[in-house]
């Protein structure tokens, strides 16, 4: 059997290494478009401010090491034209120019996604950067040495974590987000607390404000211009989304609005022996029970897995996922799973909501501090949908029991006798995931 794989990051080469590992015999061959593959892209915020000052330790499995394992691991060559019909891509090797054309009796396209840049007047100034790749940071890592004022532009995950890199860096952050509020994923209880604690830490934020115009001097950024004001800036970092690499596929494939491959629970495309995932595919929401578009590093690597394991022979019938994530801005830790109470009221869901704070260990243990907790649940079910957590210490990893709760359907009351763990140093008797329960009337 002769499968391709287009993409060599976190779906692709885990679809390929599973393959690989499972059919010895099989003729795997990777195209990435880069020059790196299987890389860390969500440390890349910590490289360029020295948390990690080793670029080798981002790349999980380097090309040799793939290479080695028996994968036709191609680098530097793009895929420009899928031909379904007669089963093959047009490539292009991007060192030589040179375009062949190449068989298959599987595809998998994990073509990833790329950062949505602005259509607007100077983006394309020095110092103007997105964050996607290996080569991006070390861009923005050189160039903000002698920087001071850094205006970032969308505040979500990339945006929250890159005002840590440049606080750690000493630099003057300014961050633009045209929703009314920053980390647009959680509710407004939650985002309030990291507004407060941004703006104690001398962040300077503007929502509801859009940016239009980077002004510069000498091909260099010197402002931005938004819709209300004009702000000085010496780099301009620009984390607004990202767009689904696949228009080299064509409209054959059924595709969300945005471009992203649709896929059954089996990351099957509509399309016979064409599977998709990653950053480039929707992915089944298990709480809302419809595909979405959430470009996460964990949902990738369980699609790359489970299109290896399909092509290999074996019926996954995937159950979803629920877009568990977590972030640490500075001194806070933030995480969310299931759905917002803006996504309940979108879907025309009956809910309630409950949100308590609480000690995040025993009060007769030194240096206890505060966790805020959200749950959202099934007015008349009682089953959890939603929770989402913010605090100084140990908010984070609490955010995977709730999510384990939510995928296994569990109601406020069966949450309020968890047996969890409890220890002075950690928790106290009764968890904030128990009080949160218990306050769910």
């Amino acid at each position: 059997m002769k499968v391709i794989v287009i993409g060599g990051v976190a779906a692709g080469m885990s679809a390929a290494s599973k393959i690989k590992r499972s059919l010895k015999d099989s003729e795997i061959i990777v195209f990435e478009k880069t020059n790196e593959v299987s890389y860390g892209a969500c440390g890349l915020p910590y490289y360029i401010s020295d948390v990690n000052n080793n670029e080798d330790l981002l790349r999980i499995r380097k090309a040799p090491e793939f290479i080695s394992s028996g994968i036709d691991l191609r680098t530097n060559t793009e895929v420009i034209k899928v031909s379904f019909c007669d089963k093959s891509v047009k490539v292009r090797n991007n060192s030589n120019g040179e375009e062949y054309v190449e068989s298959y009796d599987k595809l998998v396209i994990a073509s990833g996604a790329s950062p949505i840049v602005p259509n607007i007047d100077g983006v394309l100034n020095e110092n103007v950067f997105t964050l996607k790749s290996i080569e991006d940071s070390n861009k923005i890592k050189n160039a903000v040495k002698n920087l001071k004022n850094v205006v970032i532009v969308g505040a979500g995950y990339i945006g929250m974590e890159l005002v840590e890199t440049f606080k750690a860096m000493n630099m003057n952050i300014r961050l633009i987000e045209m929703s009314d509020r920053i980390l647009p994923a959680f509710d407004k209880e939650i985002t309030d607390i990291v507004h407060e604690h941004l703006t104690d830490k001398g962040v300077k934020i503007h929502v509801s404000e859009q940016l239009e115009k980077i002004v510069g001097y000498n091909g260099k950024v010197k402002t931005v211009i938004t819709n209300k004001m004009e702000y000085e800036a010496d780099c301009v970092i620009i984390c607004v989304g990202v767009k689904p690499n696949t228009s080299f596929a064509g409209d054959e494939l059924e595709k969300a609005k945005n471009g992203a491959i649709l896929v059954n629970h089996n990351m099957e495309t509509n399309i016979k022996d064409v599977y998709a995932g990653g950053d480039c595919a929707c992915i089944y929401h298990k709480v809302l029970k419809k595909d979405l578009f959430i470009p996460l590093g964990t949902n990738a690597n369980k699609q790359g897995k489970i299109i290896g394991e399909v092509i290999c022979g074996k019926k996954i019938n995937f159950k979803g996922v629920l877009g568990t994530a977590m972030a640490k801005i500075i001194d806070l830790e933030v995480a969310c799973t299931g759905i917002t109470e803006k996504q309940a009221v979108l879907e025309n869901i009956v809910y309630s909501t409950s949100f308590v704070t609480a000690p995040n260990h025993a009060p007769y243990y030194p240096n206890p501090t505060n966790l805020s907790l959200k749950l959202i649940y099934d007015t008349k079910t009682r089953i959890v949908l939603g929770a989402q957590i913010v605090g100084i210490e140990g908010a984070a990893l609490r955010i995977n029991t709730l999510a384990a709760c939510i995928y296994n359907e569990m109601t406020v009351e069966d949450m309020q006798y968890l047996d969890l763990g409890y220890a002075p140093p950690f928790a106290s008797v009764w968890d904030i995931i128990h009080i949160a329960a218990s306050s769910a009337k």
